[in-house]
């Protein structure tokens, strides 16, 4: 398979993974990657299996292991508990290392004060619509109502006009994301990859949306592996179908770094 070929869509099978071998990091996308997709944020689930997966991974890692993704922190440590993990949190605005010292920026969430007032109308007028307040980002998932899709649109645009640059638009599956600029998932990793456990390790990134490029591209960068999930154009060289194929390769990681690996 030619891994440098964005345009290539490979057979979403394990067959078109990278070949095991020692000092892996893991950096994972939780929502379509970690968890099936659900109609609101609040309704994704975490199952038992991949927390006792990522305990087992995270033993094999010595640590290596963090969670990257547009959740806030506090959420996130909420869908794994009783597990706590290093993670950068919505889209690398906010981000803890694996010391337990968290980074974030927390002058954006005053600046969003009008426009987190004018999503939440919006959101409470509109039947499907679900407003997420994430504190220094603020997201509009439509799933439950793709034909408000515009309306949200128009929406968000009109507040990032009155935000300026600092302020940008970020696509996902059906949510429209305003963040601040200037921070992205790639530059998340980049950060961990300067620290211990995951510093001269080779990265592996896995995550299923557009929010996700920014991550593929460091790690192809850095000389790690990508992985995106599901179908889709990226510049991720390697697939996985979805999230229960997502969980059987990290813990058939785990077995390899156990020697108990069977090809």
């Amino acid at each position: 398979m030619t891994q440098n070929n964005a345009s290539i869509q490979p057979m979403l099978t394990t067959q078109s993974l990278p070949a095991f071998t020692p000092g892996w990091a893991f950096f994972l996308d939780i929502d379509g990657t970690l968890a099936r997709l659900a109609h609101a944020p609040d309704a994704v689930v975490i199952e038992t299996a991949v927390i006792d997966a990522l305990r087992r991974l995270g033993r094999a890692t010595d640590g290596a292991v963090a969670l990257i993704t547009g959740r806030a922190i506090a959420d996130v440590d909420q869908l794994f508990a009783p597990l706590t993990l290093p993670a950068a949190g919505q889209h690398g605005i906010e981000r803890r290392g694996a010391d337990g010292h968290v980074v974030s920026h927390p002058e954006a969430a005053r600046k969003l004060d009008a426009a987190r007032h004018a999503l939440a109308v919006f959101a409470d007028a509109t039947d499907g619509v679900v407003f997420e307040d994430k504190g220094e980002t603020l997201a509009l998932h439509y799933r439950g109502a793709p034909a408000a899709r515009e309306h949200a649109r128009r929406l968000v645009e009109e507040q990032l006009e009155r935000l300026g640059e600092d302020f940008s638009l970020q696509h996902g599956k059906m949510v429209l994301e305003i963040r601040p600029s200037g921070r992205d998932k790639g530059m998340a990793i980049d950060d961990f990859m300067q620290e211990p456990p995951f510093n001269a390790r080779t990265p592996i990134f896995i995550g299923d949306d557009r929010t996700d490029e920014d991550g593929f591209k460091a790690v192809n960068r850095l000389g790690g592996h990508a992985v995106k999930v599901g179908p889709g154009k990226t510049v991720a060289p390697w697939r996985l179908a979805d999230a229960t194929a997502v969980l059987d390769w990290l813990q058939r990681y785990a077995d390899f770094m156990n020697n108990e690996w069977q090809p």
